[in-house]
């Protein structure tokens, strides 16, 4: 039959058919496993799954930086801090003296000073800074110099 219909093999058809569906579930499934990877999602649910098994590895020691690099940051934000002209911007002074809070409170956790820095209101953090300072002067750290 010259114009009729052509005979198709159905098996083949369904072969291809199952074969195009399954490359593309696999490249989907792939998709799903990169996503999760890139995310972090992957590494987030197997620390979850190992800490509520109780296989963790116990947390890391924080990082401390060195006292002597504490103590040169803490002469150079009092430097800067009493270096500022009374002209300048209000939030580049208190830029500086959050930096130095910051700094006196790495000092004071390395000489385990206790202090209250962090939690003092603004309106009475001079005097707990001024104590703070002292109490890191008594524990043997230059401050000033």
């Amino acid at each position: 039959m010259p114009g009729g219909p052509v005979p198709t093999d159905v098996g083949a058809s369904l072969l291809r058919l199952g074969a195009a569906t399954g490359v593309l579930l696999l490249g989907l499934g792939g998709l799903v496993v990169a996503l999760r990877w890139f995310t972090g999602q992957a590494a987030l649910e197997r620390r979850a799954r190992r800490r509520a098994a109780g296989t963790a590895p116990p947390p890391a020691p924080p990082v401390r930086r060195p006292l002597q690099a504490v103590a040169a940051d803490v002469r150079r934000l009092s430097r800067a801090v009493a270096a500022v002209p009374a002209g300048a911007p209000v939030a580049r002074r208190r830029g500086l003296l959050a930096a130095y809070d910051d700094v006196l409170i790495e000092a004071a956790d390395l000489l385990e000073v206790p202090h209250a820095l962090a939690g003092v209101p603004s309106e009475a953090r001079e005097l707990e800074r001024l104590r703070l300072v002292g109490a890191l002067e008594a524990a043997g750290l230059v401050v000033s110099g």
